[in-house]
């Protein structure tokens, strides 16, 4: 069984080849420069060439503020490069799973976790895209596929919020972070692990929408002072402020944690907690980011 990772450049396409390699799976990652799933023939000839037979999408348009002005570039990565890739996946008798996010969802008004079935409406562009993608993949093949919504990542590779609390915890004697978001912190190595598991089953006994986030719900302020208090620091050095502080073009979800129902239902456990996660995780980031 050969995998094909798109978007194996990122943060999160580069765990899953690592997790799959680490499990001796036949695995092949191309980059954006590798594969464009954007342009049909770019994604023609890597099935062609490659030949897979489950087709994991981590390419994606992840400029949240930036696709408020380009949502058109935004839709073709992650609207109508979804629709490509399933395509060809059907043309061929492969499987996929679309990675996607919980901006689908409007985080409004909401103090608990949103299940797998509840309806989509996204208030930002970014999220719109994304939604679109989910749609495209099962639209075009709903018996052989599978979206996976995930959220507020952070990894060894690339940049995240968990990165800048290290770097900024080095330079500066406080940091005002965000305290009225509430979602879950996910490494993206626990994804990866997730997206393995899943593969296989995915047109057999397992198709639709998972969520792989960690479990629990944190705020930005209290995933700040973790990190702190995990680096040895003084997590009072971490101050408490409202979005207000940090106004942004696309508007932040309030609250975005999402429930875990569907691993439960194909008899995977639940994810571990974000701050387990996080304990684990931390020392390999620290790594990573040393010159």
């Amino acid at each position: 069984m050969r995998w094909l990772v798109t978007g194996a450049g990122g943060m999160l396409g580069r765990d899953v080849v690592d997790e799959l390699t680490g499990r001796g799976a036949d695995v092949v990652g191309l980059d954006r420069t590798a594969l464009d799933i954007t342009r049909s023939a770019s994604v023609d000839s890597a099935f062609a060439g490659h030949r897979p037979d489950i087709v994991v999408n981590c390419a994606a348009y992840t400029a949240v503020d930036d696709a408020e002005t380009d949502e058109a570039r935004a839709m073709a990565v992650n609207g109508e490069g979804p629709r490509l890739l399933a395509r060809a996946c059907a043309a061929h008798g492969a499987r996929l799973i679309h990675v996607s996010t919980d901006y689908v969802f409007p985080g409004e008004d909401r103090t608990t976790p949103y299940p797998e079935d509840h309806p989509p409406a996204p208030r930002t562009a970014y999220g719109r895209t994304k939604l679109a993608g989910e749609r495209a993949v099962r639209e075009e093949l709903p018996e052989a596929s599978a979206v996976v919504r995930t959220a507020w990542l952070y990894g060894a590779h690339g940049r995240s919020f968990v990165r800048t609390m290290i770097d900024l915890e080095a330079r500066r004697p406080t940091v005002d972070v965000v305290d009225d978001q509430r979602g879950q912190p996910t490494w993206s190595a626990d994804v990866a692990e997730r997206i393995a598991d899943l593969g296989p089953r995915v047109g057999r006994d397992a198709s639709g929408v998972f969520h792989a986030t960690s479990a629990g719900e944190a705020s930005w302020y209290d995933l700040a002072r973790e990190v702190f208090r995990l680096l040895g620091a003084d997590p009072d050095r971490v101050r408490p402020t409202g979005s207000a502080a940090f106004p942004r073009p696309a508007p932040r979800p309030a609250y975005s944690a999402l429930a875990h129902g569907r691993w439960q239902e194909i008899g995977l456990p639940l994810p571990r907690d974000w701050r387990a996660a996080l304990h684990e995780a931390l020392p390999r980031i620290r790594k990573e980011s040393r010159p």
